[in-house]
């Protein structure tokens, strides 16, 4: 049964009060698209739509809820209630929803938790936001290399159901890490042979401090599944999952795009997000770019005269600052995806260049070929501009060329240079740049046009 048919079945269940029924189909639904169901339940019938749910499953459903629906259940809940909630949760889902409650809300939970689990979501919580330490959990499997493999299957088994994921078993030795051991490993080994016979010693690990951002491409780089996070002394306190990594990088995607198109970035989804609070977000950088527009009118002010002379030339000036915009916007999206994901250094900057100015020459050279014609066929002959001829169009062309050639390379070299000062790359997309490569072209089109018509 697809989706959508059951997803319908359930609302319609919900709307008809028919409990039992609906108990035994979201039984057997998975989590996330239980979760789905809420959004479209009302309010006052989310804590009795969970309560329908077995403790396991309704762990798992409620990782999957925006804030506001838990905070809504939370305060629903009875203190036993979120006694089992607690317990059923994997620690770093906790901590996630701690973070985002209120404080009455997370005294609730904290008061609610033994002194042991209530220690580590505090210690947890000390971690910076952005670092490995806030990311990971400490519920891993962790094994000794003299045990055997029948013997590290009886741990597993034993401790495994607790765990955040049992398909990578950590060894140590004096809480230091040594070696790692895939449950593939354990399955395809004799039972008799020991752990430190089978296990990698060339572990790939993070410490603590190390950004969030770093964690998630090293999880993508080596292709794991999960990440052993550890101390200055190689001692490991926890691991990234990689379901942890998938949401650092949709984060930094997201914000890395509202940077790009000049938006502060936000946590919260857009319909989360009040209209006041996305005018805040939206309108410094207008204000920024608008102001430093100015510099373009000014330009234009100082060669008013000129334009005078030959009017014909204002009407190219939309399309000239169009395509340099959209030049340099090529070139620093480009550039800012391959610093974002580690294929370009400021080591590359002058190979970066130098192919950019190879491009340049070739897009210029093509985009002056067809609009030398254009202006002269149809700006010319079909709509009868008496002012075009063939030294316009030459005048126009040359700034073509000129702008997309210093489009490129500005598009090309400010995300490297501001990465190299500590500023995030995305800051110098498309707005910023199109605003600079605006005055250049400008200033190059009324010389050249100077020079050329002699005016």
């Amino acid at each position: 049964m697809e989706k959508t048919t059951v997803f319908d079945i359930v609302i319609k269940l919900l709307d008809q009060r028919k409990f039992a029924e609906l108990k035994v189909i979201m039984n057997q639904m998975n989590p996330a698209d239980i979760a789905s169901i809420f959004d479209e339940a009302s309010k006052k019938d989310i804590p009795l739509l969970f309560r329908l749910l077995p403790k396991e499953l309704a762990a798992e459903t409620f990782a999957y809820l925006d804030s506001d629906q838990q905070e809504q259940l939370i305060l629903a809940f009875t203190d036993e209630e979120i006694r089992e909630m607690t317990n059923e949760l994997f620690l770093d889902d906790t901590v996630d929803i701690i973070e985002e409650m209120p404080a009455n809300v997370v005294s609730r939970i904290l008061k609610n938790t033994d002194e042991a689990t209530r220690r580590q979501i505090n210690e947890l919580l000390a971690y910076p936001d952005d670092s490995a330490g806030s990311l990971m959990t400490p519920e891993f499997v962790y094994l000794n290399k003299s045990m055997t493999v029948k013997e590290a299957f009886i741990k597993v088994r034993q401790v495994g159901v607790a765990k955040e994921t049992i398909y990578t078993c950590y060894v140590t030795e004096q809480r230091k890490l040594i070696g790692v051991v895939s449950l593939l490993d354990l399955v395809t080994a004799s039972e008799d042979t020991r752990i430190e016979e089978i296990m990698d010693e060339n572990v790939i690990s993070v410490k603590t401090k190390e950004d969030k951002e770093t964690v998630a491409k090293t999880l993508a780089k080596y292709d794991l599944l999960a990440l052993p996070v550890v101390d200055g002394e190689n001692r490991i306190v926890g691991i990234v999952t990689v379901d942890d990594a998938i949401d650092v990088i949709q984060e930094e995607t997201t914000e890395d795009i509202e940077i790009m198109a000049a938006i502060l970035p936000t946590d919260k989804p857009y319909f989360k997000t009040g209209v006041i609070e996305t005018f805040l977000k939206r309108i410094p950088w207008l204000l920024l770019l608008m102001v430093s527009a100015t510099f373009t009118g000014m330009i234009i002010t100082g060669f008013e005269e000129k334009l005078a002379a030959s009017v014909v030339l204002t009407a190219f000036i939309p399309m000239l600052m169009d395509t340099g915009g959209n030049a340099g916007g090529q070139a620093s999206a480009t550039i800012i995806r391959g610093l974002s994901l580690g294929n370009i250094e400021l080591r590359d900057i002058a190979k970066v260049i130098w192919k950019e100015i190879r491009v340049s020459i070739l897009c210029g050279a093509a985009l002056a070929i067809v609009n030398f014609a254009k202006v002269m066929l149809i700006d010319g002959l079909l709509l009868g501009n008496a002012e075009i001829n063939a030294v316009v169009a030459l005048v126009v062309c040359l700034t073509l060329v000129i702008a997309v050639f210093i489009a490129k390379v500005i598009g090309c070299t400010l995300p490297i240079l501001a990465k190299t000062i500590g500023f995030d790359p995305a800051v110098m997309a498309s707005p910023f740049i199109t605003t600079i490569v605006d005055a250049i072209t400008l200033l190059a089109y009324f010389l050249i046009a100077q020079a050329l018509l002699h005016i």
